[in-house]
């Protein structure tokens, strides 16, 4: 079990969606994020995890749903109010996706693009803001020469940094990653990892990983999900060694899945 002294930063209580195609994509859910922490939710395809990650910043509401039950508590609010200000919890809950997707412009730009949103108009603040961003995707080094070159001129791993990159540069306090290195080579996976477990100490991070060796890896706490239900929830070495479900073990020993 997860030591209790250890502080959520997200809380989820007994969340259910169902999509209006009749898929229930996920079944009474309570699971808690960690603050400074990775937090992998890992599992087969179809087990619902990209769902629930959507559902923390609302990302959802883009999609057909037919029900959606239960509460997810993030800075003591429900974040499934109806009055919640969606915009503002998607700056402070950021999401990277499986593919990188810069945007048409330049490397500058791409960072600063969700401050000039803001309406931020700062050069120097801006200039600032880019450069710290870069510096946390462990990017700056390779690209502080070329911030005005197009962002498709850099390689897919360089751009995947690029956009957490974006992310960071809105301050968020939670970054949601989606599959964010199975499109990379093995040298890019390994500096994104590199970079989550550096970013802990700031951020609280949720990963969807590639592969089950990939949330070994960097795991802190750990959950299992299969067809949409939460199997199994712990500290992440502990839930790779040894886990208490069987289903949980057969899918880390590479039984099925």
């Amino acid at each position: 079990m997860v030591n209790q002294t250890m502080q959520s930063k997200i809380s989820v209580q007994n969340l259910t969606l169902v999509y209006s195609d009749g898929v229930e994509s996920l079944t009474d859910i309570s699971v808690e994020v960690i603050a400074n922490a990775v937090n992998v939710f890992f599992g087969p395809a179809g087990g619902g995890k990209s769902s629930l990650l959507r559902a923390f910043n609302r990302l959802n509401d883009l999609a057909d749903v037919r029900h959606l039950s239960g509460k997810i508590w993030f800075n003591g609010k429900n974040i499934l109010d109806p009055d919640t200000d969606v915009i503002e919890l998607r700056r402070k809950i950021g999401m990277v996706f499986s593919r990188p997707v810069p945007l048409p412009l330049t490397l500058w730009e791409n960072v600063a693009y969700g401050l000039l949103l803001a309406g931020e108009k700062n050069k120097s603040r801006l200039d600032e803001a880019v450069e710290k961003a870069l510096r946390l995707a462990a990017l700056w080094d390779e690209v502080k020469d070329r911030l005005h070159d197009p962002a498709s001129a850099i390689s897919g791993g360089q751009q995947q940094r690029l956009c957490l990159a974006r992310v960071l540069a809105l301050e968020p306090e939670v970054i949601l990653l989606d599959e964010p290195t199975s499109a990379l080579d093995p040298v890019s996976t390994a500096k994104i990892e590199y970079s989550l477990l550096e970013l802990k100490e700031k951020y609280t991070i949720v990963l969807v990983p590639h592969n089950v060796q990939q949330a070994a890896r960097v795991a802190d706490y750990a959950a299992f999900f299969l067809q949409g239900r939460l199997m199994e929830y712990g500290i992440g070495k502990q839930l790779f060694v040894s886990p208490r479900v069987k289903e949980t073990e057969d899918y880390v020993t590479g039984r099925f899945g």
